[in-house]
Parts: structure tokens; sequence; C-alpha cells
């Protein structure tokens, strides 16, 4: 509120001193078309403020009725029709206070002067100053927007910054509890790769609380966290399951968004896996066709409908949906989820950060 009231104070302000201007400006045109008498004579203050005072309501008809009840709502012809027919008006009511009202203060040769051509005169200088005081309204008008833009785009950011921390902070118990559980069904049989493994995840959770606190970060750290992600996923493999990873092409140096693989990883081995059936498959490929392409496939066997295991909803994916959404633009990513055959199939086409 306090800022509202300073606006409309210097707003205010500044329609004031304007118009003080203008009204001295036009009593020195007025003095120097005479060519006698005092500056500040009683007939050239009335002339110089009977002027302004029409002037000024042409103005202010245009600024606080025409533009917002035809210009702004593209009614251009009424726009255009009314504003002559205002000038014109304007103009002659001029001609009428200085007649009439003056009359017995101006000479009979100043008297002469109100012809055809003071009309003119006066229908385009009050058409100058509406026409100015439009450009000033529109740029005014443009200035506000622009920062109202900017105090948006500044709110937009926070609460995307916001979201963001909400989203990773649900990536990092998900992701621990998961494997966690790995490490456990393996501590059970007391297998000698336990405390491996415990490093491994130690490093993969340094990655999520370290190197994933940014927006973006190297295309080989992401790499190598899904390379110990899968590694550490495998602890359950039995003999009877396909896993295939493969990387097609050069890594090129460039930045992604962190962890937008692990839940969709993760989806695959916890669900491919706990398939009844006997062809359980799990394939993750990266391919590489440019420097500014990736291209991420992964396939896995589902259970059919009907069985326990149906569903592929979790935050884990539409975490990832928002994210893709929210760091990048709509022509930088695709994404596609399909259930079909037993195969449960996702391909992100992704464009790679400088």
């Amino acid at each position: 509120m306090p800022e509202l009231k300073k606006y409309r104070l210097l707003s205010l302000l500044g329609h004031i001193v304007f118009w003080l201007l203008s009204i001295g400006f036009l009593m020195l045109q007025f003095y120097w078309v005479s060519g006698a008498g005092p500056l500040f004579s009683l007939h050239t203050i009335l002339k110089a403020l009977i002027v302004i005072g029409c002037f000024a309501a042409a103005v202010y008809i245009n600024l606080y009725l025409l533009i917002p009840r035809f210009l702004k709502q593209k009614n251009y012809i009424f726009y255009v029709f009314w504003l002559v027919l205002m000038l014109a008006t304007i103009s002659y009511l001029v001609q009428l206070l200085f007649k009439y009202p003056l009359k017995f203060m101006l000479t009979s040769r100043q008297l002469e002067q109100f012809n055809s051509n003071i009309y003119s005169a006066f229908f385009f200088a009050s058409a100058f100053y509406v026409g100015i005081t439009s450009f000033l309204k529109f740029l005014k008008d443009w200035y506000l927007l622009q920062d109202l833009n900017l105090k948006y785009a500044k709110i937009e950011h926070q609460k995307l910054e916001a979201e963001l921390k909400t989203l990773k902070g649900q990536i990092n118990p998900h992701f621990l509890f998961n494997s966690l559980n790995n490490i456990y069904s393996l501590a059970l049989t007391k297998s000698d790769r336990v405390p491996d493994l415990i490093l491994r995840l130690s490093g993969l959770m340094r990655h999520i609380l370290y190197d994933a606190r940014e927006n973006f970060i190297s295309l080989g750290k992401e790499l190598e966290f899904v390379d110990n992600f899968i590694s550490l996923q495998k602890i359950r493999i039995t003999e009877k399951a396909n896993i295939t990873y493969e990387i097609v092409g050069e890594v090129p140096k460039k930045m992604i968004a962190p962890l937008l693989f692990e839940p969709f990883i993760d989806n695959a081995f916890k669900h491919g896996l706990k398939n009844p059936g006997s062809n359980i498959t799990i394939s993750i490929k990266f391919e590489f066709p440019s420097p500014e392409l990736l291209i991420f496939t992964l396939e896995n066997s589902y259970c059919e409908p009907g069985s326990e295991e149906t569903s592929y909803r979790g935050i884990g994916l539409d975490n990832v949906k928002k994210r893709l959404k929210h760091l990048y633009k709509e022509d930088e990513y695709s994404l596609n989820i399909s259930k079909k055959g037993g195969i449960f199939t996702v391909a992100l086409q992704l464009k790679l950060k400088e």
C-alpha cells in the first residue's frame, strides 16, 4: 500500500508539472504573437488557462474514456470517429471561449484573428497534446507491464525452486528405501559383497545429496551414477533374468538434469523381476546420435492384468514428468511410456544442455 500511494502521488505531481509547463509555454506564445504588453497580463493568463483547460479535457477524455472503451477493445473505427469529433468540438469550444468571455479584454485586431486558420491551429494543437499524452500513457503501461512480468517471473522462479527442492526431497527417501532393502536381502545370506555394496551406496547417496543439488550436472557424472545404480540393483537378479545395459555412441561433455533415469530403472527392477513368468527381461540403452541429443530407451517385462503387480504408478514417474516440465522447454524433450504385450517401454529423447 505505501508503494501504491507513492506511485499515485508521483503520478499526480507529474500531471501538475506537465500542465504548468504547458501554461507557461502557451503564455510565451501569446506574448510573442501579440508583440506588446506585459508577459503576465490578465488576458494572457486567462487565454492560456482556457486553451490548456480545453486541451486537458481532450487529453483526459481520450485517456480515460476513448482508449479504454474503444482502442483497447480494438474498435479502431469507433475510436478514430469519436477522437476526431472530440477534437473538433474542443477546438470550436476554445474559439467560443475566446470570443465571448474574453471579448471585452481583446483588441479588435485580436478578434479578427479568429478565423478558419486559427480553428485549424487549435485542432492540430489539441491533437498534438492528445498524441503526446497517449504515447506517454502507452510508454508507462509498457513499463508497468515489464515490471509486472519481472515480478511474476521472480515469483514463478521462486515457486519453481521450491517445488524442485520438494521433488528432490521425495527422491532421496524413495531411492534409499529400495536400495537398503536390496542390501538387507543380501546381508541375510551373509554375502561377502555387502561391504562393497554399502560403499557403492555411499557413493550413490553422495551423488544425490551433493551433485544433484544443482538443476543441471555433468552427463558423465549422471551416467556413472546410473552404472553404479544398476550394479546395486542387480543384487536381486535371478539366473532366469535377462539384463542388458549399453551405451551407444560417444558420451558428449554436456549437462543434464540429475536423477531423471533412476525412477524408470528402479521401476524396471521392482516390477520386472516380480514377473511370475519365465521371460524376465530388462533392457536399458543410452544412445547419442549427435552431441546435442540423448535417447534413453528402457524395456522390461511386467505382470499381465489380473495379477497382483499391475500398477506402474508412483511418485517416481510423476516426479520425472514434473521435473522435465520445469527444467526443459516443450521442444527440448519427448517422453513416451507404454505397456503392450507384457513389455513396459520408456522412450525419452532429450536435448542436452551446454
